[in-house]
């Protein structure tokens, strides 16, 4: 009787643990020492190795990537009858927060070949917007599994069209555009600390970027319940959004060997091209960009993704698909708005995509291992 192989991580936050070692455990201990456990002072630390890292002028560490975008729209007073352009290919966050402010996402398609923002889609959304009797105020371009959305074609069309640009870098910090780190492009850059993420906390946790001064005053009101010069002069609505001390101390550490985790998580990448090409639709980074590689997302025949998943599972080889439903195909979305033309490439791309576990510790061995069975599930 053949005893079934051995699993293989999707994530391996366990493998990253092992190597920061005694680091956390004294970054945590120094939190548990001083008892500062909301607003202490590794938050503003945080804040600035950030900063230092990606090229912002100001950083605002908050609870989730959920509140950062929340968070961006509460401050520029987006609400009832007002527009957010928003791709519908990835997770539900990037339009759940716009309706949450009381305004309308619009959803847009996105590209085939990065799965970003498709920049024809959006300037159709404008106008299907402006049809439906709304004020189209903002973009969400979303950096998806790690690459960046194409900026430069983004800002132009939000220029033009008077609307301000909240980068949606949860799956993306670290990534580069043009040779330049996400942080800086738009108004505001949101992003994610969730543990499964390129650069991932032991909880929820969450950041925004911005050149604004005055818009990140104004972020630092809404992440304190709105406060004002004292803490019971509430000038705005807020909400509780700070991020938790501890989290803050163990993001220090780990931004520390974040530049050479995504050094090998190209690696990671670059071996499954090579192994891949002609056996599945790869995903392909644009050239002059540099991605994190949240996820391995390729691409499968329509109709068989399901009998893939299960031979890869069969061989202890997880797998996961994001998304198996647009935005625009889900209960709590299908009411909003979509641009003129619909959202083909959306929906033919929630029917193909599977992704192959991805983290900076996957040894040659594993990752033979996995193209391996890739091949051989197609094959069967």
């Amino acid at each position: 009787m053949n005893e079934r192989p051995s699993p293989v991580a999707f994530i391996d936050i366990g493998a990253q643990r092992r190597r920061l070692g005694p680091a956390i455990d004294e970054a945590v201990g120094r939190v548990l020492t001083h008892c500062q456990f909301v607003s202490g002072p590794e938050v503003t630390q945080f804040e600035a190795d950030l900063a230092a890292f990606c090229g912002a002028k100001h950083v605002v560490a908050c609870a989730s990537g959920t509140d950062a975008l929340l968070m961006v729209l509460m401050a520029k007073e987006v609400g009832p009858g007002d527009a957010v352009l928003v791709p519908s290919f990835t997770f539900c966050a990037s339009g759940e927060v716009v309706a949450l402010a009381g305004a309308t996402p619009v959803f847009v398609d996105v590209d085939e070949t990065t799965f970003n923002i498709d920049v024809a889609s959006l300037k159709r959304g404008i106008a299907t917007a402006r049809k439906a009797g709304l004020k189209p105020k903002a973009v969400i371009p979303v950096d998806l599994f790690g690459q960046s959305a194409d900026h430069d074609a983004v800002a132009k069309v939000a220029a033009e069209e008077g609307l301000f640009v909240l980068d949606d870098a949860a799956q993306s910090f670290g990534a580069t555009y043009k040779g330049k780190r996400l942080g800086t492009f738009g108004l505001a850059t949101a992003t994610s600390f969730f543990p499964a993420k390129p650069l991932g906390c032991f909880g929820d946790g969450g950041a925004i970027f911005t050149d604004d001064a005055a818009l990140a005053e104004a972020l630092r009101s809404v992440r304190v319940h709105g406060q004002g010069s004292e803490k019971y002069d509430n000038v705005r609505l807020g909400l509780t959004g700070r991020l938790d001390t501890m989290q803050a101390a163990i993001l220090i550490e780990k931004l520390k060997i974040f530049p050479d985790e995504i050094e090998a998580r190209n690696r990671v990448a670059e071996t499954y091209a090579k192994g891949l090409e002609g056996v599945v639709t790869v995903p392909k980074v644009v050239p002059g960009n540099l991605s994190v590689w949240a996820q391995y997302t390729i691409r499968v025949k329509d109709g068989t993704r399901e009998a893939f998943a299960a031979s890869l599972k069969d061989k202890g080889i997880p797998t996961a698909i994001y998304y198996p439903k647009s935005m625009h195909q889900q209960t709590a979305y299908r009411h909003y708005p979509v641009a003129d033309g619909g959202l083909p490439v959306c929906e033919k791309l929630s029917r193909e995509c599977i992704s192959l576990p991805m983290h900076p510790y996957l040894d040659a061995a594993t990752l033979e291992r996995v193209i391996s069975a890739v091949r051989d599930a197609v094959r069967g």
